[in-house]
């Protein structure tokens, strides 16, 4: 039996292939990331193309990224029909800024945190990571985040 892109899938068939568990597939779906319809006997079922969309999500959380900003990025996607490639080239497009920001951000942090490593202040009145601009010395000496 093949499938056809309209064919349904059973909640546990998109968990199966999707490694996601149901109860997160409920919640994705009541924060409007995915959509599912109801059989007769009130059970959800997925069109295939929100495999896709779930597997985003999967990626989405294994780079840090909130699902508040995947809800944003999908929110021009179309729910009730698969997306056309140009939609996901446009998604594809803002993604790979958001991930070079972050890995901008990564870099200068390493950086940061080499330094903090090397310096051996005990007071942390010169630590830009941790005490951005000394606003920790007014506390008096010593470690004041520790």
């Amino acid at each position: 039996m093949s499938l056809e892109p309209e064919d349904l899938l059973a909640i546990g068939e998109v968990s199966r292939r999707t490694g996601v568990p149901a109860s997160a597939l409920h919640f994705y779906e009541q924060l409007g990331l995915i959509a599912s319809t109801r059989t007769t006997g009130n059970q959800r079922r997925y069109p295939r193309h929100m495999l896709r969309r779930i597997s985003l999500i999967v990626v989405a959380k294994r780079l840090g990224i909130p699902l508040s900003d995947v809800q944003e990025l999908f929110a021009g996607l179309p729910l009730d029909h698969a997306p056309s490639q140009q939609d996901w080239r446009r998604l594809a497009k803002i993604w790979r800024a958001e991930l070079d920001a972050r890995r901008t951000q990564l870099e200068h942090l390493q950086r940061e945190l080499t330094g903090c490593i090397g310096c051996g202040c005990l007071s942390l009145k010169a630590c830009r990571l941790l005490n951005p601009d000394d606003a920790l010395s007014a506390d008096g000496p010593g470690p004041r985040r520790i």
